[in-house]
């Protein structure tokens, strides 16, 4: 009870000295998803006192940042976002060109959402336009674009989901520290299949499903939507898919060695016992379960035609017998037991016993029978032959 009581304690003192997120964004005069892209861009950091716990801001970033110079607008310009019409007028050039540059993957968008048609629309960071235009001025200004870049857009190439995907895991590997949830950030880009093929522990799945990061909001909420964006965040190119599988083994690595995957107490591997020294193992097995040697004897020479040869007498019944000395006295015989053993009967052939059927019972007549059929048959006579004389009647 008390050490319950000194956590809770220190979880409000700590409480005490963070805010929740949509709180720090009333505090910063920011909209929420002007907030969370900050927090996705490392321009505000967050806390947590455990992994399962919601990030939270401490007061003293919330200081730093108000506290610089040019707050709030220079906060809001850094996390400006613009779509493709908004972005070619910032360049000062035409929508489709712009399109086809961010096409060919010189322009990385930042978010997406879908419109009413569900079709995917990028948004870009005004910042970074900008500074794209003042690094590469002739890429806007010149009037035919370089034939490497025409090649690819003939071909139908659209880098912006890819680089959309590869900002997206950046951002989620700058919010963390810990080499799970960074593992779990990488594994979002890549499906089960893959999945499955890197991580073949269940229990380890399991964990990175659960530091699994909060899926991008699109707007509306609907299934429809959430399959489009689910879609869209993995991989689709046979060389982006073998860089994340890439990526997530060698982030597991890491993690690993770190801390293992919690798991149950009843699927941890079990103790295995060290190995006995030879002399132990041989002094506990009995000594009735040690198998004796087998001793090879030569096979008998065959047998050749011939006198018989004399057997050798041994050298004890050659010595001469001792004067004096009393007969040895035999052995008394012992006799074998008698074993009773039954009389068998004489073996005679079997001849199996005749089978004998009943005869089948004669029914004798009943008397007066053949003499009701006769009469029944007289009777029946004189009225068929009066019914042929009436139909052949004229």
């Amino acid at each position: 009870m008390i050490t319950d009581f000194m956590a809770a304690a220190d979880a409000a003192e700590a409480s005490g000295r963070t805010l929740a997120l949509g709180r720090a964004a009333q505090q910063l005069e920011l909209k929420r998803g002007e907030f969370d892209l900050a927090v996705q861009l490392g321009h505000v950091r967050t806390v947590r006192e455990d992994l399962s716990a919601r990030p939270r801001v401490a007061v003293e970033e919330i200081e730093r940042i108000r506290s610089a110079e040019g707050f709030p607008d220079a906060l809001r310009e850094r996390v400006r976002v613009v779509g493709t019409t908004e972005a070619s007028q910032l360049l000062d050039i035409a929508t489709h060109r712009f399109t086809r540059l961010a096409r060919a993957g010189h322009f990385t968008p930042v978010k997406c959402y879908l419109n009413r048609y569900r079709a995917v629309v990028w948004l870009y960071l005004a910042e970074e336009l900008t500074d794209m235009a003042l690094r590469y001025p002739s890429l806007l200004s010149d009037r035919r674009l370089p034939k490497e870049l025409l090649g690819r857009l003939e071909t139908g190439e659209d880098r912006r989901p890819r680089n959309w995907r590869a900002r997206r895991a950046s951002m989620l590997l700058r919010q963390t520290e810990d080499p799970w949830e960074r593992a779990a950030g990488i594994a979002t880009a890549l499906d089960a299949a893959h999945l499955a093929e890197i991580v073949s522990d269940p229990y380890e799945r399991a964990y990175l499903a659960r530091l699994r990061p909060e899926p991008t909001r699109v707007g509306p909420d609907s299934p429809a939507a959430r399959e489009i964006i689910e879609r869209l965040q993995l991989a689709q190119d046979p060389d982006e898919v073998l860089w994340y599988r890439m990526d997530l083994a060698r982030t597991l690595e890491v993690a690993r060695s770190t801390r293992p995957a919690p798991r149950p107490d009843w699927e941890r591997k079990p103790f295995q016992a060290a190995a006995l020294p030879s002399s132990a193992v041989a002094d506990s097995v009995p000594a009735a379960s040690v198998p004796e040697p087998v001793v090879a004897f030569p096979a008998p020479a065959p047998a050749v035609p011939g006198p018989t040869p004399a057997l050798p007498i041994p050298t004890a019944a050659m010595a001469d017998p001792v004067v004096g000395a009393p007969a040895p006295t035999p052995a008394p015989a012992v006799p074998e037991p008698a074993v009773a053993i039954p009389a068998v009967p004489p073996l005679t052939a079997h001849q199996p016993a005749p089978v004998l059927f009943p005869r089948p019972q004669q029914v004798e007549p009943v008397a007066g029978r053949g003499r009701l059929r006769r009469g029944l048959a007289r009777i029946r006579r004189p009225r068929t032959t009066a019914r042929t004389t009436t139909t052949t009647a004229p």
